[in-house]
């Protein structure tokens, strides 16, 4: 302990914990709406800060690696009785000490952020690829030790932050997924979708590719002449190897798996009912008043629907193609950056506009100024553009909204009976895949 505390005050370890925890807490809280989704979402979002967190750790060890160097004192330490890999070991263990408390620091100040409003905690998944990531800050240390004390030159700590981040950003990105998901801390860490993993084999992959590259930094920074120093390069070679060999062959697999448990629906026990995945679980209670009001809507139809369900199967850039159960209406959750709700009084649009036929993507029919029309005469509104209303709309064709609205007069000038038996026609012709064009302005009969 008194050697530790020793290279606590004297070497570069602190500073790097430090610079560590600074970076990564404050790359969180710059952007918390990226996380704020729930546990898995937080493990994810730091592994892929390692893009920054990396090469610093990389960095801090190759200016801990040219220490014996910038004090000239090589040559007499080499004299020593005492073997070399023993004089180097407190060096060692104290960077992989400092740097696991600092990403277990950095995933504690995120954890004080979500506590309270994520409820869904995949313990075993969240613990792995938070010790993967911490691991992978170790390996880049220890590589940057053996690499500083190979070339102990003013600007090799620069320029390995520099080409750290270039490394990890285009072995992300770059080469096939398999041989990026064996080599790349980042990989798979982007936020495709809120029920995002990363898959055990992955992660064990990554484990045996980071533990060779330690090994690698190891033997660097421990050896006396130029056969190990050669010899180094072999650990991580065979890793990288092995670990590329173990990987799974599915390309959802390898980039955006699907926790099966955060999907699962979790519904109100009374009705009508709402249902949201179980990762968003704690929004239920927000959701439900808005998504009921708008099956009261849909309700002056006959047939219409009577529970809303959260829309589990948008993955990432990809739609499955489910088939939604016989009076069910699918909406989008959305969780702001406090890990609530976000837009809530959208909810309430959401359910009525399609006027409960959902987007199957298949129907070229769909009529938007007919359907917001008929939707904004079951709400009770006059028709509105929807940009400033739903999210990420910023544009839209103003014909659009005035057409609704001149539609929407139309319906209102009518007796109910009469409105209701047009609205429900525009559904009809909705379910059946035909053009609604001119159902409202026209007679029914």
């Amino acid at each position: 302990m008194g050697v530790t505390g020793i290279e606590l005050r004297r070497s570069a370890a602190l500073g790097a914990a430090l610079m560590t925890v600074v970076v990564g807490v404050g790359a969180l809280y710059v952007a918390t709406g990226r996380w704020s989704t729930g546990w898995m979402a937080l493990a994810l979002t730091i592994r892929e800060y390692l893009l920054l967190l990396w090469p610093l750790a990389l960095a801090a060890g190759a200016w801990q690696g040219r220490r014996e160097h910038r004090a000239k004192v090589g040559e007499l330490f080499a004299t020593t009785a005492r073997p070399r890999t023993a004089r180097m070991l407190p060096v060692l263990g104290t960077m992989a000490l400092t740097l696991t408390v600092a990403y277990l620091l950095v995933t504690v100040a995120g954890i004080a952020w979500i506590v309270t409003t994520a409820s869904y905690v995949p313990l075993l998944s969240f613990v792995v690829v938070t010790a993967v990531g911490a691991l992978s800050l170790v390996a880049a240390a220890w590589l940057g030790l053996g690499i500083g004390r190979l070339l102990p030159a003013l600007v090799t700590a620069p320029a390995l932050a520099v080409g750290g981040v270039l490394l990890v950003f285009f072995a992300t990105i770059s080469p096939p997924e398999r041989v990026a998901a064996a080599i790349s801390p980042a990989h798979g860490s982007g936020g495709f979708h809120d029920y995002q993993t990363i898959d055990n084999r992955v992660s064990g992959a990554l484990t045996i590719s980071m533990i060779t590259l330690a090994v690698t930094g190891l033997l660097l920074f421990v050896a006396d002449g130029w056969r190990v120093r050669v010899m180094a390069v072999l650990p991580v070679l065979l890793g990288v190897a092995v670990a590329t060999a173990i990987l799974p062959t599915d390309r959802d697999v390898l980039t955006w798996p699907v926790d099966p448990v955060a999907r699962e629906l979790v519904c109100t026990k009374d009705t009508p009912t709402v249902c949201v995945s179980r990762v968003h679980a704690t929004v239920l209670d927000t959701i439900t008043p808005p998504a009921r009001e708008g099956l009261a809507a849909l309700a002056k139809l006959p047939g219409a629907p009577t529970a809303v369900h959260e829309d589990t199967h948008t993955i990432g850039y990809r739609r499955e193609q489910p088939t939604v159960p016989d009076g069910v209406v699918t909406v989008e959750v959305r969780i702001d950056k406090r890990g609530r709700l976000a837009h809530p009084d959208v909810v309430f649009l959401e359910v009525v506009r399609g006027l409960g036929v959902p987007y199957d993507g298949d129907c070229r029919n769909r009529n938007e100024t007919v359907e917001r029309a008929a939707a904004y005469w079951l709400m009770g509104r006059e028709p509105r553009s929807d940009v400033g209303l739903v999210p990420g709309m910023i544009e839209e064709d103003p014909a659009i909204t005035t057409g609704a609205r001149t539609l929407w007069q139309g319906l209102r000038a009518l007796p109910e009976a009469e409105a209701v038996a047009r609205v429900t026609a525009v559904r009809d012709a909705l379910l059946a895949c035909r053009d609604p064009e001119g159902l409202l302005s026209g007679s029914t009969r």
